[in-house]
C-alpha cells in the first residue's frame, strides 16, 4: 500500500512524523510518501533518531521504492481555523495528501497535524462517501482485554448530531471493527446515562430504537453508561462528537493524572520504592496495554479512502502504527464496505420512529 504522510503536521514535526515514516516503510511492504517540504524532510533524515534501534536506512528505503518525497511549501498550524486554512493554501500537506488519494496515487493519507483541517480536507477534496450524512472521527481505546480494543465514535467531527446519523456511525464502526480491528462480530452499545432502554436526552430516545430494530447486520446490546467504556464487553461505542470528545479527553487527562499519582506515592517512601521492584513487569506491561500510541490513529470514516488522524503529540511509534493503520483500512477496502452497508440501510420515516419510541417507553412503564 502507498501512504501519503504529512511530515508538517503535529507538534513534533517534521523529525518525529518523516522517521516514523521511514520506520513504517523498513518494518512493512508499504510505500511511504512523505509530504512536506523537502529540505526540511532531507534534514530531518541526515540526524539519527535516538531512540530507534535499529535505525532504518532511509536512503537504501529510497533506492528500493519504499520510501519517497512529494515537496510543498505550504502547510497549516495546530491553532490555524480549519476550513478557512484548507480553502486558503491550496497546496499545504494535507491537501496534498488528500490530492494524491483523490487521484490514485496513494491507498492512504496520514496526518498529527490540525485534525480539523484534515477532516475539512478530506471531505473538500475526497467528499462524503454516497448515503452518509456526515463523517465521523472514530477513536481505538484500551479496554481491559488487552485483546479487545474499543472503537468510540464520534470522537469531534460533528458535535450537534442527528439521530440518523448515529445509525450510520453504528454501522461504519461495526464495519471498522470487523475488517481493521479483528472482530468477528462487534457488539455495539449506544452511550446514555444509563441502561435502561428509555434513558438519555432527545438524540438518543430516538436513536436507540433505531439501532435496535432498523440497522439490520449489527450486533446492538443497548445503551453502555460512561463506567462501561473500558470493561471490554463493548466493541463500539456510538455517540454524538461532543460526548465522544469530552469521554475521550477526560479519559486521556485520567489515565495521565493515574501514573502521576502513582509515581509519586510510589517515591515519597523508600520502603514503598523497594516494595515495587518486583511489580516493575507488571506495570511495565500495563502501561504498554494503555499506550494510546499503538492503536494506530483515529480513522475518519465516510469518506471514500483511508484517511487516519492521530495525535498531535505523536512521536515517531505513533505515527508508524498509524501508517499501519491506513494501510489496514485501504488493503480492506473499509470505504466501499461502508458505502455497500450504508445504501442498503432500509429508509425509515419520523412516524414509524416516533411509534417505535412509544413502543419502548410504554414497555418500561
Amino acid at each position: 500500500m502507498r501512504i501519503a504522510l504529512d511530515s508538517m503536521g503535529g507538534d513534533n514535526a517534521p523529525f518525529e512524523i518523516v522517521w516514523g515514516g521511514v520506520v513504517a516503510a523498513a518494518q512493512t511492504s508499504d510505500h511511504i510518501i512523505l509530504v512536506g517540504d523537502e529540505a526540511a524532510i532531507r534534514k530531518s533524515l541526515k540526524h539519527r533518531h535516538p531512540k530507534i534501534r535499529p535505525l532504518p536506512d532511509p536512503q537504501a528505503l529510497m533506492a528500493a521504492g519504499r520510501l519517497s518525497i512529494v515537496h510543498t511549501d505550504e502547510s497549516i498550524a495546530m491553532d490555524d481555523a480549519p476550513a478557512a486554512a484548507v480553502r486558503r493554501k491550496k497546496n499545504c500537506s494535507i491537501n496534498v495528501c488528500m490530492r494524491l488519494v483523490k487521484e490514485g496515487k496513494a491507498d492512504a493519507a496520514v496526518s498529527a497535524g490540525n485534525s480539523g483541517a484534515m477532516a475539512a480536507s478530506a471531505l473538500f477534496i475526497l467528499g462524503r462517501i454516497k448515503g452518509v450524512a456526515r463523517p465521523a472521527i472514530a477513536t481505538v481505546l484500551p479496554s481491559s482485554d488487552a485483546s479487545r480494543p474499543l472503537l468510540l465514535l464520534d470522537a469531534g467531527a460533528n458535535t450537534d448530531c442527528h439521530h440518523q446519523w448515529l445509525r450510520e456511525f453504528a454501522v461504519m464502526g461495526d464495519i471498522y471493527s470487523r475488517l481493521v480491528l479483528g472482530r468477528e462480530k462487534p457488539v455495539i452499545g449506544l452511550m446514555s446515562i444509563g441502561t435502561e432502554d428509555c434513558k438519555g436526552n432527545e438524540l438518543t430516545k430516538h436513536a436507540f430504537p433505531l439501532l435496535r430494530d432498523y440497522t439490520p447486520g449489527i450486533d446492538f446490546r443497548g445503551n453502555v453508561e460512561g463506567h462501561d467504556v473500558f470493561e471490554g464487553k463493548t466493541d463500539v461505542i456510538v455517540c454524538d462528537g461532543f460526548v465522544g470528545n469530552v469521554v475521550l479527553k477526560t479519559a486521556e487527562s485520567a489515565a495521565h493524572a493515574m501514573g502521576g499519582w502513582l509515581k509519586r506515592v510510589i517515591m515519597s517512601k523508600l520502603w514503598f520504592r523497594l516494595a515495587a521492584l518486583p511489580l516493575l513487569p507488571a506495570l511495565r506491561a500495563l502501561k504498554r496495554q494503555m499506550d494510546p500510541e499503538v492503536y494506530g490513529g483515529a480513522p475518519l470514516l465516510g469518506v471514500p479512502g483511508a484517511v487516519i488522524i492521530t495525535h498531535g503529540s505523536s512521536t515517531y511509534k505513533a505515527i508508524a502504527f498509524a501508517c499501519r493503520a491506513g494501510s489496514r483500512a485501504a488493503e480492506h477496502n473499509v470505504s466501499q464496505a461502508i458505502a455497500e452497508r450504508i445504501g442498503a440501510l432500509p429508509e425509515v420515516s419520523e412516524e414509524e420512529l416516533e411509534t417505535a419510541m412509544r413502543g419502548t417507553q410504554a414497555q418500561n412503564t
